[in-house]
């Protein structure tokens, strides 16, 4: 495709309004999956981290070393 100027192909041959606006919705929900699935991660890291204090400092110990990092951050 080739357009005469950038005003026609910011126009799409008429077919803007469906083109550009399909283009900013996938871009909204793509953001809002993104922005919800760090919500979950942060909160499943919290849950975990509360779950591990409540089973006591020990119950991450293997073999008598250092306890055990609960998320990949702490290592």
């Amino acid at each position: 495709m080739s357009w005469e100027s950038w005003s026609a192909f910011w126009d799409m041959g008429g077919a803007a309004f469906y083109v550009w606006g399909s283009y900013g919705l996938a871009l909204v929900l793509v953001a809002l999956e993104l922005m919800l699935v760090l919500q979950r991660r942060k909160d499943t890291t919290r849950r975990l981290l509360r779950w591990r204090r409540a089973l006591g400092k020990d119950a991450g110990r293997q073999n008598g070393g250092e306890p055990e990092p609960a998320t990949e951050s702490e290592r």
